[in-house]
């Protein structure tokens, strides 16, 4: 506090104190705390509500344990509530997500941080800010466009010869949710590669030379020198990926199948479909802690702390 007052001024540094606050309390804290209190209260008919009736409980978050449908998972058939089986679908396939946006994001971050030639970073970080200059909106309805039946992704592969015919993307080729997968993976890739980028940036390249001189080869030299010191980074980029797709509605919603049920989805329809506040509320608050029990996980996993996280 003293630093941003002697930098800024007490008029300057009370404006920033008080945007904070306002940000925290009225726009995270009231809203959520509003939510978890509609959570606990019945859906009822506007007469009703207040009444003798309105009265706290847990059949909202009951609800999520109705309706058992069959599926199965690697191979073994499951009889499972159908929004638990959404809801677990979703945690997998957003932690996929996140591996593949980890394998996709280490090694280029590593190539910018210290192979380029630091007159290239600025051209090189442009062309991938590029993407990020168009909404999700857009690249959720371009991904659509490309992997239609008849859309380039299919034409490129047949003029190659690698498909006789058009596959069909959306409907999935491994799981029903490939193509969620995929434009995921592309949507937020660059929140995973950025923060790892920082942190390798600020590992000092004589540890690298040392260990090589020292006879290690490339793989040791990554998992015992630059990984440790960018967990920080990894964590981070893991925290965002994960957060960002488990909550995605946009994306599922364009390019999924019909079969491909995000948990988001779900909530939207309690929402604005069933006008059901209450259990949707529910649900978004279930959501909520699987978000903040990955946040733990993942700084357990990575032995860092939250501070490190956030810088």
């Amino acid at each position: 506090m003293q630093d941003l007052i002697r930098r800024y001024g007490t008029g300057l540094t009370a404006v920033f104190c008080l945007l904070v606050a306002f940000w925290i309390l009225v726009l995270v804290i009231l809203p959520n705390f509003a939510m978890f209190e509609q959570s606990f209260r019945p859906y009822l008919p506007v007469a009703d509500i207040g009444g003798p009736k309105d009265i706290y409980g847990f059949e909202n978050y009951g609800k999520i344990l109705g309706n058992p449908v069959e599926t199965s998972w690697f191979g073994i058939p499951l009889t499972i509530p159908i929004h638990i089986n959404t809801f677990l679908q979703t945690v997998f396939y957003s932690a996929m997500v996140t591996l593949f946006t980890l394998i996709l994001a280490y090694p280029l971050a590593y190539y910018l941080a210290k192979i380029a030639n630091p007159r290239s970073i600025p051209t090189l970080l442009l062309l991938l800010f590029i993407p990020m200059w168009v909404s999700e909106a857009l690249r959720a309805f371009a991904w659509y466009i490309i992997l239609t039946f008849n859309g380039p992704l299919n034409a490129l592969l047949k003029a190659l010869g690698l498909i006789d015919q058009g596959v069909r993307w959306q409907n999935g080729v491994v799981t029903s949710y490939d193509a969620i997968v995929i434009v995921l993976t592309y949507c937020y890739v660059l929140f995973m590669l950025f923060p790892i980028y920082t942190a390798i940036t600020s590992l000092d390249t004589n540890q690298i030379e040392a260990a090589e001189d020292l006879g290690s080869p490339w793989w040791r030299t990554h998992w015992r020198v630059v990984i440790p010191h960018a967990k920080p980074g990894i964590a981070s980029g893991c925290v965002m990926v994960f957060m960002l797709s488990a909550g995605s509605l946009l994306v599922p919603t364009v390019v999924g199948s019909t079969k491909a049920n995000w948990f988001p989805q779900t909530i939207y329809t309690w929402f604005n479909d069933a006008l059901d506040w209450n259990t949707g509320a529910a649900y978004s608050m279930i959501f909520l802690l699987v978000c903040i029990f990955f946040v733990i996980l993942a700084m357990r996993v990575f032995k860092v702390k939250l501070s490190d996280i956030a810088k």
